[in-house]
């Protein structure tokens, strides 16, 4: 009766754990708009740089595959938010080769064609792993991996904002959902017994956590803050 009660408890945490990291993930998937908008309007992507959106793109992709019931059990929010996440990139890729320049035109076509390469590689070459339990832990530290390396990157912009003082370039409510997104997820991850999704969530969590102290300890001494996230490279 206990471990009964225990289990239907764990199932609705769980549960709204991942409900409420879907929510918070929207807010990351249209932080982009403001820029797509300069964009459309100049009818030119300037100096923006389209690789985040390609990165973002294989992210979400792997991560779709990890949540299907032919890799993990029971990680359906894993696989809607991460298919949502992947339209809005899509998209976002595809605004972005229109508006660009010949060269970044092609770079970008040759980008999105290697990703979805890479995808087909991923999914044939799991599903060629009988062993399910195998499966998943392939499948499980790819996403993990680039759960991980996609949390990392904005340890640039943190280290922007420590040496010039300023929040210019850390939109807040970009670094909010990426916060409670996170720790949504490390719940989701925790009541589910899945390292593979509270793992890098956890590290997404603590920097989180050090964007939003760093947005408040250096927000005073910002001239103009950016709602539009840093997407500027010369790369």
């Amino acid at each position: 009766m206990f471990f009964s009660i225990l289990n239907g408890t764990l199932t609705v945490c769980r549960d709204a754990a991942g409900i409420a990291g879907n929510i918070f993930a929207f807010g990351l998937f249209i932080s982009p708009i403001p820029t797509f908008k300069r964009i459309i309007r100049n009818q030119s992507t300037e100096n923006f740089s389209g690789l985040p959106y390609i990165y973002a793109l294989l992210n979400c992709l792997i991560c779709t595959w990890y949540g299907t019931p032919l890799v993990s059990h029971d990680n359906i929010p894993v696989m809607t938010v991460n298919s949502i996440g992947a339209v809005f990139q899509i998209t976002y890729i595809v605004t972005f080769i229109v508006y660009a320049d010949k060269e970044k035109k092609m770079r970008m076509l040759g980008m999105l064609l290697a990703v979805l390469g890479l995808l087909v590689i991923i999914v044939a070459g799991s599903l060629q792993i009988a062993d399910r339990a195998i499966r998943w832990i392939f499948v499980g530290l790819l996403s993990c991996a680039s759960l991980i390396s996609m949390f990392a990157s904005p340890l640039f912009i943190i280290n922007l904002v420590i040496r010039t003082r300023s929040v210019e370039f850390m939109p807040f409510y970009l670094s909010l959902s990426t916060f409670l997104m996170s720790t949504s997820f490390l719940l989701y991850g925790v009541f589910n017994f899945d390292a593979f999704i509270y793992v890098p969530n956890g590290i997404g969590t603590i920097l989180g956590i050090l964007q939003l102290a760093l947005y408040f300890r250096y927000k005073t001494k910002s001239m103009e803050e950016s709602n539009e996230p840093l997407m500027v490279s010369q790369a």
